[in-house]
Protein backbone atom coordinates (compact mmCIF):
# COMPACT_ATOMS: atom_id res chain seq x y z
CA UNK A 1 0.00 0.00 0.00
CA UNK A 2 1.32 3.43 -0.90
CA UNK A 3 2.10 5.53 2.19
CA UNK A 4 0.51 8.97 2.29
CA UNK A 5 3.22 11.67 2.28
CA UNK A 6 3.50 13.88 5.35
CA UNK A 7 2.79 17.07 3.37
CA UNK A 8 -0.44 15.51 2.10
CA UNK A 9 -1.61 15.09 5.70
CA UNK A 10 -0.76 18.71 6.41
CA UNK A 11 -2.65 20.01 3.35
CA UNK A 12 -5.71 17.80 3.64
CA UNK A 13 -8.10 20.66 4.61
CA UNK A 14 -7.62 22.32 1.23
CA UNK A 15 -7.80 18.96 -0.52
CA UNK A 16 -11.08 17.97 1.14
CA UNK A 17 -12.69 21.34 0.48
CA UNK A 18 -11.84 21.06 -3.20
CA UNK A 19 -13.11 17.48 -3.37
CA UNK A 20 -16.39 18.40 -1.71
CA UNK A 21 -16.93 21.35 -4.09
CA UNK A 22 -16.50 19.24 -7.20
CA UNK A 23 -18.54 16.32 -5.86
CA UNK A 24 -15.62 13.92 -5.91
CA UNK A 25 -16.18 12.73 -2.33
CA UNK A 26 -18.86 10.35 -3.59
CA UNK A 27 -16.26 8.42 -5.56
CA UNK A 28 -13.93 7.80 -2.61
CA UNK A 29 -13.85 4.30 -1.10
CA UNK A 30 -15.45 4.01 2.39
CA UNK A 31 -12.11 3.37 4.11
CA UNK A 32 -10.73 6.57 2.58
CA UNK A 33 -13.88 8.52 3.39
CA UNK A 34 -13.34 8.28 7.16
CA UNK A 35 -11.26 11.47 7.22
CA UNK A 36 -13.69 13.38 5.00
CA UNK A 37 -16.85 12.40 6.87
CA UNK A 38 -15.38 13.45 10.19
CA UNK A 39 -13.19 16.37 9.12
CA UNK A 40 -14.41 18.51 12.03
CA UNK A 41 -12.33 16.20 14.26
CA UNK A 42 -9.43 15.27 12.07
CA UNK A 43 -8.22 18.46 10.41
CA UNK A 44 -6.15 19.45 13.44
CA UNK A 45 -3.61 16.66 13.81
CA UNK A 46 -1.65 16.31 17.04
CA UNK A 47 2.09 16.92 16.56
CA UNK A 48 4.06 13.68 16.55
CA UNK A 49 6.28 14.78 19.46
CA UNK A 50 3.21 15.30 21.65
CA UNK A 51 1.81 11.88 20.78
CA UNK A 52 5.14 10.20 21.53
CA UNK A 53 5.95 12.13 24.70
CA UNK A 54 2.59 12.01 26.50
CA UNK A 55 1.50 8.42 27.06
CA UNK A 56 -0.63 6.42 29.45
CA UNK A 57 1.19 3.11 29.71
CA UNK A 58 0.91 1.89 33.29
CA UNK A 59 3.10 -1.14 32.69
CA UNK A 60 6.02 1.30 32.69
CA UNK A 61 4.90 4.28 34.75
CA UNK A 62 1.98 6.40 35.91
CA UNK A 63 4.01 9.43 34.78
CA UNK A 64 3.03 10.16 31.17
CA UNK A 65 6.28 11.96 30.32
CA UNK A 66 8.45 9.19 31.79
CA UNK A 67 7.00 6.38 29.69
CA UNK A 68 9.02 7.06 26.54
CA UNK A 69 12.28 6.78 28.50
CA UNK A 70 11.30 3.71 30.53
CA UNK A 71 9.96 1.86 27.48
CA UNK A 72 13.16 2.36 25.50
CA UNK A 73 14.73 -0.94 26.64
CA UNK A 74 11.56 -2.98 26.06
CA UNK A 75 12.33 -5.82 23.64
CA UNK A 76 9.85 -6.22 20.78
CA UNK A 77 11.71 -8.66 18.55
CA UNK A 78 10.91 -11.46 17.95
CA UNK A 79 7.14 -11.07 18.45
CA UNK A 80 4.09 -13.23 17.82
CA UNK A 81 0.38 -13.13 18.57
CA UNK A 82 -1.79 -16.20 19.13
CA UNK A 83 -5.47 -16.27 18.11
CA UNK A 84 -7.24 -18.99 20.04
CA UNK A 85 -10.44 -20.03 21.78
CA UNK A 86 -13.75 -20.23 19.90
CA UNK A 87 -12.13 -20.46 16.47
CA UNK A 88 -11.93 -23.28 13.94
CA UNK A 89 -8.41 -22.38 12.83
CA UNK A 90 -6.19 -21.32 15.78
CA UNK A 91 -3.28 -19.19 14.62
CA UNK A 92 0.06 -17.97 15.79
CA UNK A 93 1.17 -15.02 13.69
CA UNK A 94 4.60 -13.45 13.75
CA UNK A 95 4.88 -9.71 13.36
CA UNK A 96 6.10 -10.21 9.80
CA UNK A 97 3.01 -12.34 9.08
CA UNK A 98 0.83 -9.47 10.25
CA UNK A 99 2.78 -6.85 8.33
CA UNK A 100 2.31 -8.91 5.17
CA UNK A 101 -1.47 -8.51 5.41
CA UNK A 102 -3.30 -5.74 3.58
CA UNK A 103 -2.83 -2.56 5.60
CA UNK A 104 -5.03 0.49 6.07
CA UNK A 105 -4.29 4.09 7.04
CA UNK A 106 -6.73 5.78 9.40
CA UNK A 107 -6.75 9.18 11.06
CA UNK A 108 -8.64 8.78 14.35
CA UNK A 109 -9.22 10.95 17.41
CA UNK A 110 -8.02 9.30 20.63
CA UNK A 111 -10.15 10.35 23.62
CA UNK A 112 -8.81 9.51 27.08
CA UNK A 113 -11.22 8.92 29.95
CA UNK A 114 -9.16 11.52 31.85
CA UNK A 115 -10.56 14.26 29.60
CA UNK A 116 -7.80 14.89 27.05
CA UNK A 117 -7.60 13.89 23.41
CA UNK A 118 -5.28 13.63 20.42
CA UNK A 119 -5.70 13.14 16.67
CA UNK A 120 -3.37 10.46 15.33
CA UNK A 121 -2.74 8.99 11.86
CA UNK A 122 -2.47 5.21 12.28
CA UNK A 123 -1.36 2.42 10.01
CA UNK A 124 -2.47 -1.12 10.70
CA UNK A 125 -4.66 -4.10 9.91
CA UNK A 126 -8.42 -4.39 10.28
CA UNK A 127 -8.88 -6.82 13.17
CA UNK A 128 -11.68 -8.62 11.35
CA UNK A 129 -9.21 -9.75 8.67
CA UNK A 130 -7.26 -11.75 11.26
CA UNK A 131 -10.40 -13.06 12.98
CA UNK A 132 -11.70 -14.22 9.62
CA UNK A 133 -8.47 -16.12 9.06
CA UNK A 134 -9.03 -17.86 12.39
CA UNK A 135 -12.63 -18.68 11.35
CA UNK A 136 -14.59 -17.56 14.39
CA UNK A 137 -17.22 -20.05 15.55
CA UNK A 138 -20.90 -19.08 15.77
CA UNK A 139 -20.68 -19.67 19.53
CA UNK A 140 -18.30 -16.69 19.92
CA UNK A 141 -19.66 -13.65 21.75
CA UNK A 142 -16.56 -11.76 22.90
CA UNK A 143 -12.89 -11.22 22.14
CA UNK A 144 -10.33 -10.98 24.94
CA UNK A 145 -6.97 -9.25 24.43
CA UNK A 146 -3.97 -10.04 26.63
CA UNK A 147 -0.93 -7.81 26.81
CA UNK A 148 2.63 -8.58 27.81
CA UNK A 149 3.71 -9.60 31.30
CA UNK A 150 7.41 -8.92 31.61
CA UNK A 151 8.14 -7.21 34.96
CA UNK A 152 11.88 -7.34 34.40
CA UNK A 153 11.35 -4.84 31.57
CA UNK A 154 7.94 -3.37 32.35
CA UNK A 155 8.96 -1.89 35.66
CA UNK A 156 5.54 -0.90 36.97
CA UNK A 157 4.33 -4.50 36.75
CA UNK A 158 6.34 -5.06 39.91
CA UNK A 159 3.60 -3.06 41.66
CA UNK A 160 0.03 -4.30 42.05
CA UNK A 161 -1.60 -1.15 40.70
CA UNK A 162 -3.55 -3.21 38.13
CA UNK A 163 -4.22 -6.91 37.52
CA UNK A 164 -1.38 -7.98 35.22
CA UNK A 165 -1.02 -8.72 32.40
CA UNK A 166 -3.17 -5.88 31.07
CA UNK A 167 -6.37 -7.37 29.69
CA UNK A 168 -9.14 -5.87 27.59
CA UNK A 169 -12.18 -7.08 25.70
CA UNK A 170 -14.76 -6.33 23.04
CA UNK A 171 -18.00 -7.84 21.91
CA UNK A 172 -17.57 -9.87 18.75
CA UNK A 173 -19.50 -7.33 16.65
CA UNK A 174 -17.25 -4.52 17.93
CA UNK A 175 -14.15 -6.53 17.12
CA UNK A 176 -15.43 -7.29 13.62
CA UNK A 177 -16.32 -3.68 12.86
CA UNK A 178 -14.15 -2.27 10.02
CA UNK A 179 -13.12 0.74 12.13
CA UNK A 180 -11.41 -1.54 14.68
CA UNK A 181 -7.74 -1.99 13.81
CA UNK A 182 -4.54 -3.51 15.09
CA UNK A 183 -2.08 -0.65 14.69
CA UNK A 184 1.51 -1.29 13.68
CA UNK A 185 2.51 2.30 12.85
CA UNK A 186 1.68 5.95 13.30
CA UNK A 187 2.67 9.20 11.57
CA UNK A 188 4.08 7.24 8.64
CA UNK A 189 6.57 5.58 11.01
CA UNK A 190 6.87 2.26 12.80
CA UNK A 191 4.86 2.24 16.02
CA UNK A 192 7.01 3.51 18.88
CA UNK A 193 7.46 1.46 22.04
CA UNK A 194 5.76 4.04 24.25
CA UNK A 195 2.74 3.98 21.93
CA UNK A 196 2.31 0.20 22.18
CA UNK A 197 4.79 -1.37 19.75
CA UNK A 198 4.91 -3.66 18.05
CA UNK A 199 1.12 -3.97 17.82
CA UNK A 200 -1.79 -2.42 19.67
CA UNK A 201 -5.56 -2.26 19.45
CA UNK A 202 -7.27 0.95 18.30
CA UNK A 203 -11.06 1.28 18.74
CA UNK A 204 -11.79 4.93 17.88
CA UNK A 205 -15.28 5.28 19.38
CA UNK A 206 -14.16 4.07 22.82
CA UNK A 207 -12.06 5.65 25.57
CA UNK A 208 -8.34 5.12 25.13
CA UNK A 209 -7.85 2.56 27.91
CA UNK A 210 -9.66 0.02 25.71
CA UNK A 211 -6.86 0.22 23.13
CA UNK A 212 -4.51 -2.29 24.75
CA UNK A 213 -0.81 -2.11 23.87
CA UNK A 214 1.82 -4.80 23.09
CA UNK A 215 -0.76 -7.51 22.46
CA UNK A 216 0.36 -11.14 22.69
CA UNK A 217 -2.91 -13.09 22.80
CA UNK A 218 -6.33 -12.72 21.20
CA UNK A 219 -8.83 -15.14 22.73
CA UNK A 220 -12.27 -15.55 21.20
CA UNK A 221 -14.73 -16.74 23.82
CA UNK A 222 -18.36 -17.24 24.83
CA UNK A 223 -18.27 -15.28 28.08
CA UNK A 224 -17.58 -11.61 28.70
CA UNK A 225 -13.89 -11.22 29.63
CA UNK A 226 -12.76 -9.57 32.83
CA UNK A 227 -10.72 -6.49 31.99
CA UNK A 228 -7.95 -4.85 34.01
CA UNK A 229 -9.35 -1.39 34.74
CA UNK A 230 -12.90 -2.68 35.20
CA UNK A 231 -11.65 -5.19 37.77
CA UNK A 232 -9.61 -2.54 39.54
CA UNK A 233 -12.18 0.31 39.66
CA UNK A 234 -15.53 -0.89 38.24
CA UNK A 235 -17.33 2.35 39.16
CA UNK A 236 -15.00 4.37 36.92
CA UNK A 237 -14.09 2.01 34.07
CA UNK A 238 -16.95 0.20 32.36
CA UNK A 239 -16.62 -2.71 29.97
CA UNK A 240 -18.10 -0.85 27.01
CA UNK A 241 -16.30 2.46 27.56
CA UNK A 242 -18.00 4.15 24.60
CA UNK A 243 -17.17 7.85 24.52
CA UNK A 244 -20.33 9.40 25.95
CA UNK A 245 -20.47 13.09 26.95
CA UNK A 246 -23.77 12.55 28.79
CA UNK A 247 -22.30 10.05 31.27
CA UNK A 248 -19.95 11.70 33.74
CA UNK A 249 -16.94 10.04 35.29
CA UNK A 250 -17.53 9.79 39.08
CA UNK A 251 -14.91 12.54 39.59
CA UNK A 252 -15.40 14.80 36.54
CA UNK A 253 -17.64 15.61 33.61
CA UNK A 254 -17.07 13.96 30.23
CA UNK A 255 -18.97 16.62 28.27
CA UNK A 256 -15.84 18.49 27.20
CA UNK A 257 -12.22 17.61 26.46
CA UNK A 258 -8.82 19.26 26.05
CA UNK A 259 -7.10 18.51 22.76
CA UNK A 260 -3.37 18.20 23.43
CA UNK A 261 -1.70 21.35 22.09
CA UNK A 262 -4.81 23.51 22.51
CA UNK A 263 -5.75 25.86 25.35
CA UNK A 264 -9.54 25.78 25.24
CA UNK A 265 -11.78 22.83 25.88
CA UNK A 266 -14.03 21.57 23.12
CA UNK A 267 -17.30 19.60 23.27
CA UNK A 268 -16.95 15.83 23.34
CA UNK A 269 -18.90 14.05 20.62
CA UNK A 270 -20.94 10.88 21.24
CA UNK A 271 -18.97 7.82 20.17
CA UNK A 272 -16.02 10.18 19.60
CA UNK A 273 -17.60 11.36 16.33
CA UNK A 274 -18.49 7.90 14.99
CA UNK A 275 -22.16 7.84 15.98
CA UNK A 276 -23.39 7.19 12.45
CA UNK A 277 -21.00 4.28 12.02
CA UNK A 278 -21.42 2.42 15.32
CA UNK A 279 -24.52 3.50 17.28
CA UNK A 280 -26.66 0.76 15.67
CA UNK A 281 -24.70 -1.83 17.67
CA UNK A 282 -26.09 -0.41 20.92
CA UNK A 283 -29.72 0.34 20.05
CA UNK A 284 -30.99 -2.14 22.68
CA UNK A 285 -28.44 -1.15 25.32
CA UNK A 286 -28.90 1.60 27.90
CA UNK A 287 -25.56 3.40 27.56
CA UNK A 288 -26.07 5.31 30.79
CA UNK A 289 -26.21 2.09 32.78
CA UNK A 290 -23.79 0.11 30.61
CA UNK A 291 -21.01 2.66 30.40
Amino acid sequence: MQVTPWNTYQNRREFLNKMIKIGAIASIAPSQLIIAKNNRHFLSQTPIKSAQNYNNYYEFSTNKEAVMHLANSFSISPWSISIEGEVKNPLTLSLSDILDLESVERVYPLRCVEGWSMVIPWKGIELRKILNQARVKTTAKYVKFVGTYRPEEMFNQRRKILPWPYTEGLRIDEAMHPLTILATGMYDETLSKQNGAPIRLVVPWKYGFKSIKAIQKIIVQKEKPKTSWNMQIPSEYGFYANVNPSVAHPRWSQSREVRIGELRKRPTNPFNGFKNEVSHMYKNLDLELNF
